[in-house]
């Protein structure tokens, strides 16, 4: 993977920043749920932007928000370029972020995990050795017998 450099790195804080605000303040579309912004990734050109966005609420809000998006996406951008002083205004194309998902997932393979070693150590309490202590010979055993 190749490291961005950093005008690309703060373009992309910067976009992440205005689409944000815009969203918040002048996109007054009533599909758009409580949307957030988690990251954007910019090509090294400037030329094509990733918007990461999650979304509050049931499948239902995230593709009202999807369409919502969709529909603001040619305002969003002109405002990039404007504030931004670019040339080229980058293109930009919003991606559910699929972290929230990822985390939801680990903690239920998480709890999982507890759940069998807390039956594992309630299985443990009662329980004995199936054979000896020690089950190992020792030479020691052997000269003591002799």
């Amino acid at each position: 993977m190749v490291m961005a450099s950093p005008r690309v790195l703060k373009l992309a804080d910067q976009i992440k920043t205005i689409v944000a605000e815009m969203l918040e303040r002048r996109i007054k579309d009533p599909r758009l749920g409580f949307v957030t912004i988690t990251d954007v990734r910019l090509t090294g050109d400037t030329r094509e932007a990733t918007v990461f966005y999650t979304v509050f609420g049931e499948d239902a809000d995230w593709a009202a928000t999807a369409a919502a998006l969709e529909s603001a996406t040619g305002l969003l951008r002109s405002t990039v370029g404007k504030r931004l002083g670019l040339r080229y205004a980058p293109t930009l194309a919003f991606v559910p972020d699929a972290v929230p998902e990822s985390a939801r997932q680990i903690e239920e393979l998480l709890a999982a995990a507890r759940a069998s070693d807390d039956e594992v150590a309630k299985r443990r309490e009662g329980a004995s050795y199936a054979g000896e202590a020690d089950p190992y010979k020792r030479d020691d055993d052997d000269d003591a017998e002799a």
